[in-house]
């Protein structure tokens, strides 16, 4: 699919991407995405993304394994405790890229907005959740500029052309703090996986 049209496909559905989050779950499981050799795209190919189904067939996610040039404390230079996280934002996707999304840690449930988006991961959205994740719970989280957001049917269609591996998602492996080489890593497995089937 050409890149532009991918953009704008992804740019329709994400005004109510995080609204389809919070307002409900979709059946189905989380899963882990692992960009396949084919898949030539300046954005989306040698990526790692955690994606989850939302109401109406979509899906949302995050890619995890592309770090920027940023930090919390050059977009928050007031905010102290965004000054303590040294560890970059990264790209979650090309939706909303002006929005600050957390991923974190959680064993047993939170009660602070933040949703479920894969066993031991909870996503928060909405200001107080992720601040209060910035001031308190750093250590076990990461920090995204933007999301990625499928329309509905759009992944299972990327999944029949063979664009992505699908793994179960790990809370350790998606919050790995160094990811360089980890596409390549996971990449070698799944393929030596589908080989053995």
């Amino acid at each position: 699919m050409p890149y532009m049209k991918l953009l704008f496909l992804r740019a329709l559905a994400a005004s109510s991407a995080v609204f389809m989050l919070a307002a409900a779950a979709a059946p189905g499981e989380p899963m882990l995405l692992v960009a396949k050799r084919g898949f030539e795209d300046p954005v989306y190919g040698s990526t790692i993304v955690l994606a989850r189904p939302v109401g109406g067939g979509g899906h949302v996610g995050f890619i995890v394994n592309k770090p920027t040039k940023l930090n919390l404390s050059e977009l928050f230079p007031e905010h102290e405790a965004s000054k303590k996280v040294a560890d970059p934002l990264f790209l979650g996707g090309t939706v909303d890229m002006n929005l600050v999304f957390a991923l974190v840690e959680e064993h047993g449930s939170r009660k602070d907005g933040s949703i479920r988006i894969a066993p031991d991961l909870f996503f928060a959205y909405e200001t107080k959740a992720v601040d209060r994740i910035i001031e308190s719970e750093s250590d076990h989280a990461r920090f995204f500029l933007g999301m990625v957001v499928w329309r509905p049917g759009q992944l299972d269609e990327e999944l029949d052309h063979g664009l992505w591996y699908v793994d179960e998602p790990e809370a350790k492996l998606v919050l790995r703090r160094k990811t360089d080489g980890l596409w390549e890593e996971l990449l070698l497995r799944l393929e030596a996986r589908a080989n053995t089937i």
